[in-house]
This record gives structure tokens, C-alpha cells and sequence, in this order.
């Protein structure tokens, strides 16, 4: 529905009002509750001075009406014509989808899942579901839309197939609880379309909404879940990217992996282990990725970026313990960076925070690193601490391709060409490119960029 408005002193007359593909249109259409042609076209509307009227549109077009690269069904409604023309464009998703959300119960309420004590909008998977079959097993034959947030049951594996296309609805995410796993089987794809990649994103498919963060909540890996195993994932416009609590001392395996546009983080880990490799993470309102509250943490050829507008923004942060009412310490036994960047908008990039009640051993080797942080503090001392610090670029520019497109790519004029050790080297990059020797620092091998 929408309203048009007349706010002159005087009556107008509308000569046309119809839909631009005409009677062939899936669009129907009343304006003030007439039908005019076939719900298509109205000739001669009076819109009364500093007076309204409504237009109420449905739709209902099949599959082979929509665009085959992107699903949507589209119009315009147009008002007038010529020199006076006026366009409304009308959009729809049409796609033979698996919907997912909390059923309604008999007292009339839907169904919740609680953690934490805080009761969520959501439910439990359900590997015999009447209407779903499995929902467990997401595959790339139809995608899936996520109302509320969509648990995995205890002792069970969630797996996502390449090529699988999941869209959340807003507030809504996916929380793999104690004993639980998630296995994203991702692969790599030969076309901008990513057709093996595993996507997860908004379900407002809109060009406006393409790189919008916090539309939807998180990808929530819980204290005491086990064996996740991630591959080939792009996540897009979240509120976080992925969540990862402690965990029962198994790591979470993420390569080949996009973070894109997450309104507070694109990793939050939280006294976790992980082991990552060729990972993206690019934009977050606070940190790209934070490892906090301790854990164990490897990342081997990553590209971390943040040009969120903000300037208390991060790209990465790392510290042992937790604040709050009931501050604690635990023992960071690891943080290595290996031929990574680590770059962003501001001057300070990255950042170090070390509570002494508990161990902080952290190493960076061959990577680029933006920040201003004063070298007199000993956890900053890039240039005599050999321990912590091996062969370090400190801000220069890596020449992106194009941060504001997330294309985070980089050729021969980048400082980060050529500068990695090749003791640390993965043989493909993210797209399955071979890397040289030596390799280039990041997530990508060096291409040559379109003039």
C-alpha cells in the first residue's frame, strides 16, 4: 500500500495511472477502490486539494517471471507521462523458498528458546519436520528464509551444502548450543554469482539494502558447542558477524570466509580457540574481529579492514579478561597472525589490552599493521621485540581494490606484494588462486586491477 498526496490549495488531475509492463504486468492494483482496466490502468484521477488517496498493489507472479540473476519481479508504477512523469518502483522476491520461524502454540503465543536466562524469539530445528523434512540439512535446492532465531538441539549437527543460500529476517539468527555443531560446506566457485559459496545475509534483497549493516542479529557459536568446521562462508549485513563463546577445547576451523558490513562486530570471540585461514573481514561499528577474554587463536594469510565512520572503531582487538560486575581474567596461551593485513580508516587499527592476573602471549609474523600506538609501551615495541614481532610493515598502504565494494584484492603496488614468508604460506588463496613464493600478505594472490 501506499499514499499519494496533493498538498497544493487545488485539485489535480492524474491523466494516467498504470503499471509500466501494462496489462502483461503480475502487478494489480486499486486506487481508491477502483479497479479501472483490469487493475492495471486508471485514466482522469482527481486528487482533491490537500487531500489523499490510496493505492493498495499485490502480485502474484510465478518463478519464471522473475529475473533468473536475482530472483526479483519488478515494476513501476507510473503517474502522469512525458515532461510530468512520475515513478514508483515495485519489487518483489520470488522464489520457491523454505520458511523457517517459531510456531504459534495453543495459548496463542509462538515459541521461544531461552539462554542466558533471556527469553528469545525462536525455535528448535527439527530433522523429521513434517512440512520441512530435515531441517538440519540445508541444501542449495531451494533458499531459506529465518524468522526468529533458528536452534540447533543439543548432541546435533547443523551442515549447510555449497551453494546454499540462507536469509534472515530481522532479529533473527542462528545459535548452536552446548553440544551442538555447525559444518559450512562451502566450495569454490567460478562465477561472480558464487554459486558454492554458503551465503548468509538480510532478507531485504533490495539494491538499497545490498550494504546495510545490522539487519539481522548473529551467527551465535555457545559455550560448550564443539567441532564447527566453516568453509567458504560469506556473511553480509549482520549486527554480528560470528559469535564464538568458549567451547569444550576443540577449535573452530573457519578458511576461505567474507565478513562483510556487521554493525557491531564481524568476529566476536569470547575465551574461544580458533584456527583461521584466507578470512575477510571488512566493516564493523566496533572491531572486525576482537578476541577477548583470553582463548587460543591462529589466522594464516587474513585480510582484516575496517573503515566503519567511526573513529572509536577498530580492526582488531585483543585483550584477556572481562569487565563488568564480575571482572575476570583468563589466560590468552595464544594469538598469532601469520601474513596478514590488518588495516582501516584511522590512524590506530589495532589495539592490545593485557590484564596481568593471567597469561597474554601474543606473536605477529610478516603482516602489515596500521596503528599509532606509542612504542614506549612495551606490548607495542615492533621493532626490538623480536618474540611478539617479526618483519612487520607498519602503515603502508595496501592499495585495495575498492574497500567501499568490499573487493579487498591488491596488485604489485601494494605494500603488502610480496612480503610474506613463505614458512607460513597456504598454497591456494580464497578464490583458489596458487600463491607464489614469496606470497603476497592477506587473504588474496595479487592480480592485475582493470584501468
Amino acid at each position: 500500500m501506499l499514499k499519494v498526496y496533493n498538498h497544493s490549495k487545488n485539485d489535480i488531475n492524474i491523466p494516467t495511472i498504470k503499471l509500466g509492463k501494462g496489462l502483461n504486468s503480475k502487478y494489480r492494483m486499486t486506487v481508491d477502490g477502483m479497479q479501472g482496466e483490469n487493475n492495471k490502468t486508471f485514466n482522469n484521477v482527481t486528487l482533491l486539494a490537500k487531500d489523499s488517496l490510496y493505492v493498495f498493489i499485490e502480485t502474484t507472479p510465478n518463478i519464471a517471471d522473475a529475473n533468473s540473476n536475482d530472483f526479483l519481479y519488478t515494476d513501476d508504477i507510473e503517474f502522469d507521462s512525458g515532461s510530468n512523469l512520475q515513478k514508483v518502483a515495485l519489487l518483489t522476491l520470488v522464489k520457491d523458498a523454505v520458511f523457517l520461524y517459531p510456531k504459534r502454540l495453543n495459548d496463542g503465543k509462538t515459541e521461544t528458546v531461552t539462554f542466558d536466562n533471556t527469553e528469545l524469539s525462536g525455535f528448535y530445528l527439527d530433522e523429521n519436520d513434517a512440512t520441512n523434512g530435515n531441517e538440519l540439512h540445508f541444501t542449495n535446492q531451494k533458499p531459506y528464509v529465518i524468522y526468529g532465531y533458528a536452534t540447533v538441539p543439543e548432541g546435533k549437527t547443523v551442515v549447510f551444502d555449497a551453494g546454499a543460500r540462507v536469509y534472515f529476517h530481522a532479529k533473527s539468527g542462528l545459535i548452536v548450543p552446548q553440544g551442538a555443531t555447525l559444518q559450512c560446506n562451502g566450495n569454490i566457485s567460478t562465477t561472480s554469482k558464487q554459486e558454492k559459496e554458503v551465503i548468509f545475509e538480510g532478507d531485504r534483497l533490495e539494491a538499497d539494502y545490498a550494504n546495510v549493516p545490522g539487519q539481522w542479529a548473529a551467527i551465535w557459536l555457545r559455550d560448550g558447542s564443539t567441532k564447527h568446521n566453516i568453509n567458504h562462508l560469506t556473511i553480509k549485513n549482520a549486527t554480528i558477524g560470528l559469535r564464538i563463546d568458549n567451547h569444550d577445547n576443540t577449535t573452530v576451523s573457519i578458511k576461505n570466509s567474507q565478513i562483510y558490513n556487521s554493525s557491531n562486530y564481524g568476529i566476536l570471540a569470547q575465551n574461544a580457540r580458533i584456527k583461521g585461514e584466507n578470512i575477510v573481514i571488512n566493516t564493523a561499528g566496533q572491531a572486525a574481529l576482537a578476541c577477548t577474554y583470553g582463548g587460543n587463536y591462529e589466522f594464516t594469510h587474513c585480510t582484516f579492514n575496517n573503515n566503519w565512520s567511526n573513529a572509536s572503531q577498530l580492526t582488531l582487538a585483543i585483550n584477556n579478561y572481562k569487565s563488568g560486575a564480575n571482572p575476570e581474567a583468563k589466560d590468552l596461551t595464544k594469538a598469532t597472525f601469520n601474513n596478514c593485513i590488518i588495516y582501516g580508516a584511522y590512524s590506530n587499527e589495532f589495539s592490545l589490552n593485557k590484564n596481568n592476573a593471567a597469561l597474554f602471549e601474543y606473536q605477529f609474523n610478516n603482516c602489515l599493521l596500521k596503528t599509532d600506538a606509542n612504542s614506549t609501551n612495551p606490548l607495542y615495541n615492533f621493532t626490538a621485540d623480536a618474540t611478539h614481532y617479526n618483519k612487520i610493515i607498519l602503515n603502508q598502504n595496501p592499495h585495495f581494490f575498492d574497500v567501499a565494494k568490499n573487493k579487498l584484492n591488491i596488485d604489485n603496488t601494494s605494500a603488502a606484494f610480496a612480503k610474506g614468508n613463505p614458512a607460513y604460506l597456504i598454497p591456494l588463496d580464497i578464490n583458489g588462486k596458487s600463491r607464489t613464493s614469496p606470497p603476497d600478505l592477506g587473504a588474496y594472490q595479487s592480480i592485475a586491477f582493470p584501468k
